[in-house]
């Protein structure tokens, strides 16, 4: 059985948290060895943990004891107000093919106070594990658990960050205007899609281009043909379908993260965005605001009604 990190580790390395609850030292990984093993299934942000008795709404049961799967990237990368966290659950041998509706639980901080109730629906609409989708709004930067009733009592660690410390693009923050590859200049990336058996349709203008003709942008960064957890492709083949059904209502455009058909060297968008992890989906309105992410995976169901959101 494999647990799921404690508050006192982070990506790997032991750490001793200090009076606010975060790490006093970090590892530093290079991006395209943490792409690379962030890909793998051995990834501690895929580890689940095993394992009370089980509580929660509609559907199979889930285990007793059931494990909670992160399936989110433990990064610098959450700040105070909207989280995000995509979570799969374990009977301990397996991540588990089918489950409850919902799962109900809590969010605590590092000292024990119980901060937020999450209810969380499953999401299983055109990919093959579910997962529970769980949002909530924090207001601390600190480390905190999430934690689900009738799980194994680990629950799943994760750390909200001070804005100045993520360098990813923020909620809230704009999308910079930059020169993405198109079927015209795929601009040193090759190919520039890795989508198979044909490129996906979202290269025909750039991330800048986009964000000028002042409608909503839906930007995904991913590699499909080098993405091992298998979320990649899907995730890109759901927002094509989505692309096809919306039309001119949005924009949307993918970004590869390789520059080479070897996966050897990372494609420009990687360090421009400083990305760690893929895939992501940044969610623009029509002003160039991040209004939304989708980090790691999400189905059909989801996508949709973030974009209808995004649209209404």
């Amino acid at each position: 059985m494999v647990h799921s990190q404690p508050a006192s580790t982070v990506g790997g390395m032991a750490h001793s948290p200090d009076s606010h609850g975060r790490p006093t030292s970090r590892r530093a990984l290079d991006r395209r060895g943490f792409l690379s093993a962030g890909a793998a299934a051995g990834a501690t942000w895929l580890l689940g943990a095993c394992g009370g008795d089980s509580s929660n709404s509609g559907g199979p049961a889930a285990p007793d004891a059931f494990g909670i799967v992160q399936r989110f990237p433990n990064l610098n990368l959450f700040t105070p107000g909207d989280v995000r966290l995509p979570i799969s659950i374990t009977d301990g041998q397996s991540v588990m093919t089918t489950g409850p509706d919902v799962l109900s639980g809590w969010v605590e901080t590092f000292d024990g106070e119980r901060v937020a109730e999450v209810s969380a629906p499953r999401r299983d609409t055109g990919i093959v594990l579910p997962y529970w989708e769980v949002r909530v709004v924090l207001q601390r930067a600190v480390i905190h658990t999430l934690r689900l009733d009738g799980d194994d009592g680990y629950g799943a660690t994760f750390e909200v960050w001070d804005p100045a410390d993520v360098p990813t693009p923020l909620l809230g923050g704009q999308l910079p205007p930059l020169e993405t590859p198109t079927v015209d200049d795929p601009r040193g990336v090759n190919p520039y899609c890795s989508l198979t058996p044909e490129p996906c349709p979202l290269h025909t203008e750039t991330l800048a281009a986009a964000l000028q003709r002042g409608v909503p942008v839906a930007f995904v960064v991913g590699t499909p043909a080098h993405c091992q957890t298998g979320t990649c492709a899907p995730g890109l083949e759901i927002l094509v379908a989505e692309y096809e059904r919306l039309g001119d209502r949005m924009a949307m455009v993918h970004a590869d993260v390789y520059a080479d058909a070897a996966a050897t060297v990372t494609a420009p968008v990687v360090e421009e965005l400083s990305l760690d992890y893929e895939p992501v989906v940044y969610l623009v309105d029509a002003g160039g605001t991040v209004v939304d992410r989708l980090d790691g995976i999400w189905d059909a169901s989801e996508l949709r009604e973030r974009l209808d959101l995004l649209l209404a």
